[in-house]
């Protein structure tokens, strides 16, 4: 089998004009990146806002594994599938970081034989939009440290500044730094740190924000410290929103690239969704209802991160209407939830299967609680057995979901054929009733508690008495009507990531609560999650290459 980078390599691109000729959007409305990506104005979904939407499906998962599932590679598959059975069809999807990128997790093109392309643009500087938005962020960080340094006038504490630099690179090394070092000119020495680009307020701002005078409003709303008397400062006290939006005015514009298939995906946006909401942009989604039958979007990692985040933040704030859940799992994936080591995940075990089914079970419950109905895709591994495959599809008909073969990865949008016509049954037969899990007027403990009990299943939440302390804090400032935004282990239901499977009789401690007024969302901290991760022992990058051919090597 060929490699990702290969088979993307040899991929037929058609130019992106004739992509955008297929969901009737005219060359005048992109702004060309090259041959084969472009972006496409807002004025686009400005002028079909009177058009009714297409069908929305979301892609989730179960709780990721080292065996893998396939999330990307299924949706990206799944929009293929459709456009196979005569349905027009778009992936929305979100941008790769750099930081898994060269880290560990690899890049978020999909992979084997349903790809977006070109891939290794996607995968590295892709139209810039990463670098626009931490430029955007550490903009603020410098406006913030010169006002310090100019006189003070609002009275900034520099010892409550909350306001973070960040870079796009997994750097376990700049999580704590101290600044202002070297005298008087150099500002005033203080303790600061970085996050990874995809964690920062700016991303989903940028996620969630309708145009750039929505943006603007958004950014002058974001908490960067507080002064000595203990109330808030904003970013618009420091006049940063104008520079902010100006460094944003191209990065706002979807990016409209296709797959292997010629089939058109909307790429836009990319927070992590284990310490952010894990959804591509609201434009980008927006845009796909109009100019396509079937959008096919994604939320990041398990349907207890991504989904629920999609649900309650993303589908709330953009009044979206999904259709359908697609929950990715593998039997690979299943045994290791059930107990299985990494060398016995290829010999059949229906007992270990039986137990990881467990985890599974319970995403398809919690999708849904929100009122969707759900349909399992299988994505298929050789050493998988008729009867561990027959055992899961029987499972999931007993509890009412519909579960389908897939397999995108190995035959493109021929694999993902039968998963279309399964999803397009349960879009036209079966009403989705979308509602979110909880109303915003709810205290920020019962939003919380409400999250991991019927979420996560756990028994209930414990608050660290710091925790307890910003709870108030948030309360006595008014921002407390807002959505939750959990950061937690992707692993896990738990927020310890070495439980696995559907554990029970488990509580979640928050040590921390952020305030993310701007993108309109508190942000709960649990376990050791960290928002600029690390890189492993040995990092991709160490792989990677580039050929005096041009022949780009070790890129998945």
């Amino acid at each position: 089998m060929k490699t990702d980078v290969q088979i993307a390599q040899e991929a037929k691109m058609i130019p992106i004009t004739d992509v955008a000729a297929k969901l009737g959007i005219k060359e005048d409305d992109l702004v060309h990146y090259g041959k084969y990506k472009a972006k496409v104005s807002l004025k686009v979904l400005d002028e079909l806002q009177g058009k009714p939407d297409g069908k929305l499906v979301l892609v989730t998962a179960i709780n990721p594994t080292p065996a893998g599932e396939g999330k990307t590679t299924t949706n990206i598959g799944l929009s293929m599938g459709l456009n196979k059975i005569g349905k027009t069809a778009i992936s929305a999807l979100r941008e790769p970081s750099l930081g898994p990128s060269f880290g560990v997790k690899g890049g978020a093109a999909g992979g084997g034989y349903a790809q977006v392309v070109p891939m290794e643009d996607i995968n590295l500087h892709f139209t810039g939009d990463f670098h626009a938005i931490t430029t955007a962020n550490n903009l603020i960080s410098a406006l913030l440290d010169n006002h310090i340094q100019q006189g003070n006038v609002l009275g900034i504490d520099p010892r409550r500044i909350v306001w973070k630099r960040v870079l796009d690179m997994n750097d376990r090394a700049l999580r704590n730094v101290v600044i202002g070092l070297g005298g008087k000119p150099d500002g005033m020495p203080r303790q600061d740190g970085f996050d990874i680009t995809v964690a920062s307020e700016i991303m989903a701002i940028f996620c969630l924000a309708k145009d750039l005078e929505d943006l603007k409003a958004r950014v002058a709303n974001i908490v960067v410290a507080y002064k000595f008397d203990g109330s808030p400062v904003y970013a618009g006290d420091l006049q940063a929103q104008g520079a902010v939006a100006l460094l944003m005015k191209d990065a706002i514009a979807p990016n409209l690239v296709q797959t292997t298939e010629n089939t058109p995906a909307l790429i836009h946006g990319g927070p992590f969704a284990n310490i952010a909401h894990g959804c591509n942009s609201l434009t980008a989604t927006q845009l796909s209802l109009k100019v396509a039958e079937y959008t096919v979007t994604e939320a990041g990692f398990g349907a207890d991160l991504g989904a629920e985040k999609f649900f309650d933040i993303k589908a709330r704030f953009g009044n979206l209407k999904p259709n359908a859940a697609v929950i990715v799992a593998t039997v690979r994936a299943l045994k290791h939830h059930g107990g299985a080591k990494k060398e016995e995940l290829g010999t059949e075990n229906l007992d270990q299967l039986a137990k990881g089914f467990e985890n599974l079970e319970k995403h398809i419950e919690n999708v849904n609680k929100f009122g969707v109905p759900a349909v399992v895709a299988i994505n298929k591994f050789p050493t998988d057995t008729e009867a561990e495959l027959n055992f899961v599809l029987d499972r999931c008909k007993e509890l009412g979901a519909e579960a389908v073969l897939s397999e995108v990865w190995g035959k493109g949008g021929d694999g993902g054929v039968e998963l279309a016509k399964k999803v397009v049954e349960v879009c036209e037969t079966k009403t989705a009733n979308y509602k979110p899990l909880y109303d915003v007027e709810e205290s920020i403990a019962a939003k919380i508690e409400k999250i991991a009990k019927e979420i996560y299943g756990a028994d209930g939440v414990d608050f660290t008495s710091a925790c307890q302390k910003q709870i108030k804090n948030i309360e006595k400032l008014g921002f407390d009507k807002m959505p939750i935004c959990m950061a937690k282990t992707q692993y896990s239901m738990t927020d310890d990531p070495t439980v696995l499977g559907r554990p029970s009789g488990f509580r979640i401690t928050v040590r921390d609560i952020k305030i993310s007024r701007g993108a309109g969302f508190l942000v709960a901290l649990t376990g050791e999650i960290m928002t600029m991760p690390g890189l492993p022992k040995v990092p991709a990058a160490n792989t990677i290459d580039i050929l005096p051919s041009g022949e780009i090597v070790g890129l998945f």
